[in-house]
């Protein structure tokens, strides 16, 4: 316990998955303690807690659904009395539900948008005001480059991820004041389970670069957003996207 009260501690969602658990790694190699969020993916979650200890980082597991606002605010509001404010909150948890608009069914839509916007304030809404009172802290949300071009097949996911960015910049403006930035990452097609199923041989030629993105190189920016040193750098969009936009 003493070395998580010496800590900036950092919560990131989504932590069990590709890009969430470089996310989580390499926040710990940056010296935050970090809380490791899922909902389902528990045994992915305690392998990425297991690496993390293993490199003499520390952590700790954290469960709840992140569609659920008040299992949410539970969970968040107990956390925040036993640890204090959050230094840096990442809010990464997404999924997709691809397919052509028309045929589109209304749950299709409905679990896109609840689960990567509605998170947003489910997540961030709990953990500003004790930050606030700190006037100190990072928030990153992980949009994505369908949430800045549109990409066809995924109306819904391109509207959650777009919906992200704004939500960033509108908070990024009220929280200035309070030295807490507010920032959105927008990765192209970056290495995870989340592109097994596309073609990527269609894909690849759009990309300026001519490769799929590593989820440490998302992690790479996220740690510096979240960094003293990115203290003035507020309401940005930033693309890791090998100039595909």
């Amino acid at each position: 316990m003493s070395d998580e009260l010496n800590l900036k501690k950092v919560l990131v969602t989504g932590a069990s998955g590709g890009i969430g658990s470089s996310i989580a790694l390499a926040c710990a190699r940056a010296g935050y303690y970090v809380f490791i969020h899922y909902n389902h993916g528990k045994d992915s979650a305690e392998k990425v807690l297991t690496q993390i200890q293993s490199e003499n980082g520390t952590g700790e597991l954290i469960q709840f659904d992140i569609t659920d606002r008040e299992d949410c605010k539970n969970k968040l509001d107990a956390l925040t009395e036993k640890h204090g404010a959050m230094w840096g909150v990442v809010s990464n948890a997404g999924v997709t539900h691809d397919g052509t608009f028309a045929g589109l069914s209304g749950d299709e839509w409905d679990s896109v948008v609840h689960t990567n916007l509605d998170s947003f304030y489910n997540v961030v809404q709990p953990l500003v005001m004790p930050m606030c009172r700190k006037k100190a802290g990072r928030i990153i949300t992980v949009s994505s480059v369908s949430g800045i071009a549109g990409n066809r097949g995924q109306t819904n996911y391109s509207a959650s991820k777009a919906g992200l960015i704004g939500a960033s910049k509108a908070l990024a403006v009220e929280l200035a004041s309070r030295h807490i930035t507010v920032n959105s990452i927008a990765p192209g097609v970056i290495e995870t389970d989340m592109i097994k199923d596309l073609p990527l041989d269609a894909i690849l030629p759009a990309i300026p670069m001519k490769r799929l993105g590593k989820p440490e190189e998302v992690a790479s920016l996220a740690v510096f957003l979240l960094s003293e040193q990115a203290g003035y750098i507020t309401r940005q969009v930033i693309s890791v996207n090998g100039g595909m936009v």
